[in-house]
């Protein structure tokens, strides 16, 4: 972060990061004044530089379960940022084992008095537990590894119920597991190549975890696995990422932070704090007013506060 470019360095240009992305995309609100007549908007020229929509182009392949992995083995170099509204989300990393998860506690049971955090947490803690015994080497299912952990938060008699999504590298091969509407999403070339869908029952009701004979199944579990590239950046998180920055935004802000050569710890705190003030924007759409029109037919516009959950990684190679 402290390659020079011009007179200023990454550190001094990532502080107007935050007003870049509220130009680029219709955040009102500006921590720096706005220039005035005449004067040259350093900001904005700045945005339209890295935030441009992408070009089509054929540099970037999606990434196939046909295509066979080829080249050496890789890792994940992985951060995260977490920004609680009820405090109700949970995550790990494991970086030996390459294997990610967050997990989101159903809101609804705050209204009964109930702990909405406690079974995702039971589960990530279960989850990351499993991963640290494991041996030394071994390929982690994240399917086993969510059925597992399911078992254990389970068995523990765990209040409330949870979303979850675990992603696991091993070799060249990235694979997935998740139930309702946490989630990820690979960039490779700049461009979105692979996203989880929602999984939900009806608006606002995701597909969930928990501890009652009600609870969904784990096999309701959405799974799948694709070659993985050196180079490829992923996301994981829950839905107060999804509910409030659409594909394009994120595919942007991605394309900007690889351009500018943030680290993943960068990339995913300017990821969540653009989530943050997209959920408090009354005045601009999000892919959850969006849904909600469609789905209920009001006429809501705006975000949703919540619990913001962000990993990022790189995949880079294991040498």
């Amino acid at each position: 972060m402290e390659k020079m470019i011009g007179q200023e360095t990454l550190r001094e240009i990532d502080e107007r990061i935050p007003d870049a992305l509220r130009v680029a995309f219709g955040i009102h609100h500006r921590v720096l004044p706005p220039p005035g007549p005449g004067q040259h908007d350093e900001i904005a020229s700045f945005a339209a530089a890295l935030l441009a929509p992408r070009v089509v182009d054929d540099d970037s392949s999606e990434p196939s379960a046909a295509a066979p992995p080829q080249g050496g083995p890789l890792r994940l170099d992985f951060s995260s940022c977490y920004l609680p509204d009820h405090d109700e989300d949970a995550h790990f990393g494991h970086a030996e084992t390459g294997v990610l998860g967050v997990a989101d506690g159903v809101g609804g049971y705050r209204g009964r008095g109930v702990d909405a955090g406690a079974f995702a947490h039971g589960l990530m803690h279960s989850a990351f537990m499993e991963v640290v015994s494991a041996p030394p080497g071994a390929p982690v299912c994240p399917l086993t590894l969510l059925e597992r952990a399911h078992e254990a938060t389970a068995a523990s008699r765990a209040a409330a119920a949870s979303t979850a999504a675990v992603l696991s590298l091993y070799g060249r091969t990235l694979r997935w597991a998740y139930v309702g509407d946490s989630g990820f999403a690979v960039f490779r070339g700049g461009r979105m190549v692979a996203r989880s869908t929602a999984q939900q029952h009806y608006f606002n009701c995701p597909v969930q975890l928990s501890s009652g004979s009600g609870s969904d199944r784990v096999d309701k579990a959405e799974v799948g696995e694709a070659p993985a590239k050196e180079g490829d950046v992923v996301v994981v998180g829950t839905d107060g990422l999804f509910d409030n920055v659409f594909d394009d935004e994120m595919e942007r802000i991605v394309r900007m932070g690889t351009a500018m050569g943030f680290s993943t710890k960068n990339m995913a705190d300017v990821i969540a704090g653009f989530a943050y003030e997209a959920a408090r924007c009354a005045y601009r759409d999000t892919p959850y007013s969006v849904l909600s029109r469609r789905e209920t037919g009001t006429n809501f516009t705006g975000g949703k506060p919540d619990d913001i959950t962000v990993i990022v990684a790189f995949i880079v190679s294991q040498n």
